[in-house]
């Protein structure tokens, strides 16, 4: 009888720690956002990190303002595992919900996902945002016009990190030999033909070693890397792939300060599970940590206070993931307030209405500045043209306890790569019959 007790003590507590805190049922009068998210499975501690931060956002916004001039926001999770399957079923369940037709954003933080619902959101008029991940194209506003992968894509993150490679030898990564390893899915080869293009450009040998989901098991590869000797690691992780890669670059005595990763290989939950082997390793980032972003320091205040946070692990407020997923979030939320600028404020915003927001958006620097969130993210401003919105990142360096930038705002060459966007983006028109055309 004790023993029974004991589980289902424990079973409770887990419950506890998995279940997302939701704010009441949606009504009519609420700005519904749909939130395909991870919490379990390999990837879920990343999850639990980024969509804590994104939730008390919106939370924030509620508890602070009111909602967006008056109007709530309200939203629901369902749980994805970062499986593509089970994200479309998600996203079928959740637009359905009452009031999900007056209008929402989809969110998924998983390049697989967004590629299954890309045309989905199109011919259901729902905004996918793919913020800091996503189908790279999707850019061309004229061709995905439901689709955003705002602040900064993965074509022009690694044209940064080239960019930021060069400056550390004389501005020429020329006679160079650099190895791509990258997590094998839609994330990992997303980057590929831009870091091709770039090897052609800088003269630099290029070597392209994928790992297999979840990127455990990583002994041959490292074999491989200690055999090309490159002079350094482009590294496209994610979730225990990350902290793998570290202990085995210590293990073959690969130098971790001419490893970068990806920023979603960039966080503490890749860093501190990895101990001493991530010493001095590098990657690149669109928002830093730290709880010295006012912003992050009030929502601590305002909605913890309000015992409304939905962290358990308290310690992660200001993590990177976190203050991610709150920068996600502040552009949802600024999208949908651009929306209400045009459509009438105070009101409920259709998908239509959010769609002209997310292309319209003008994130400046002194509006930065009057969220409490100056420097924590690069300004944005979309257009039809551009998606994107930024495409700049930064540098930050582990030291063993904490990321340290090591770099300014650093722009990836967009003569080189939006020509590759637009390229592959009139390619999918042709083979889906789309006209390409600006939305009014």
């Amino acid at each position: 009888m004790k023993n029974l007790k004991r589980i289902m003590l424990a079973v409770a507590a887990t419950a506890s720690l998995l279940a997302p805190a939701l704010p009441a049922m949606a009504q009519a009068s609420d700005q519904f956002i749909a939130i395909p998210s991870y919490r379990v499975g390999p990837y879920g501690t990343n999850g639990q990190s980024y969509y804590g931060g994104y939730i008390d956002y919106l939370s924030y916004v509620n508890l602070k303002e009111g909602g967006i001039n008056g109007v709530k926001l309200s939203w629901e999770e369902c749980e994805t595992e970062y499986n593509n399957a089970k994200g479309v079923e998600c996203y079928e369940r959740l637009k359905g919900k009452n009031p999900v037709t007056k209008g929402t954003a989809i969110n998924a933080m998983a390049t697989g996902i967004a590629y299954a619902l890309i045309d989905k959101t199109a011919e259901d008029k729902v905004p996918l945002l793919m913020v800091g991940y996503g189908r790279t194209d999707a850019v061309d506003g004229s061709v995905f016009p439901y689709a955003f992968p705002l602040v900064t894509t993965y074509q022009m993150q690694v044209s940064a990190i080239v960019k930021y490679l060069a400056s550390k030898n004389n501005g020429s990564l020329a006679g160079k030999k650099i190895v791509f390893l990258y997590h094998d899915s839609a994330y990992g080869k997303e980057p590929v033909v831009a870091l091709e293009a770039e090897a052609t450009l800088g003269k630099f040998k290029l070597v392209q070693i994928p790992v297999a989901h979840p990127g455990n098991e990583q002994g041959a590869q490292w074999l491989k890397i200690r055999q090309e000797n490159p002079d350094y690691v482009i590294f496209w992780g994610w979730g225990v792939m990350n902290q793998t890669a570290l202990k085995a670059a210590q293990k073959v005595g690969f130098a971790r300060d001419k490893i970068i990763g990806s920023w979603w290989a960039g966080s503490e939950e890749d860093t501190v599970p990895a101990g001493d082997a991530a010493k001095g390793y590098l990657s690149a980032t669109w928002n830093v940590s730290g709880k010295g972003v006012p912003l992050i320091a009030d929502i601590e205040k305002v909605v913890y206070g309000a015992g409304k946070g939905n962290m358990q692990d308290k310690a992660k407020i200001g993590s990177i993931l976190y203050n991610r997923g709150v920068s996600a979030a502040l552009a949802t939320v600024e999208a949908i307030r651009t929306a209400q600028a045009k459509y009438g404020k105070g009101k409920v915003m259709s998908g239509e209405d959010v769609r002209w927001g997310l292309e319209n958006l003008n994130i400046t620097n002194a509006r930065l500045q009057q969220l409490g969130a100056s420097g924590l993210l690069p300004e944005i401003k979309t257009s039809c043209d551009n998606h994107e919105g930024s495409g700049k990142i930064k540098i930050q360096q582990w030291d063993g306890g904490k990321w340290v930038l090591v770099s300014d705002w650093i722009e990836g060459n967009k003569n080189l790569i939006h020509p590759l966007f637009k390229a592959s983006a009139a390619k999918y028109a042709k083979e889906k019959g789309i006209t390409p055309a600006c939305m009014k």
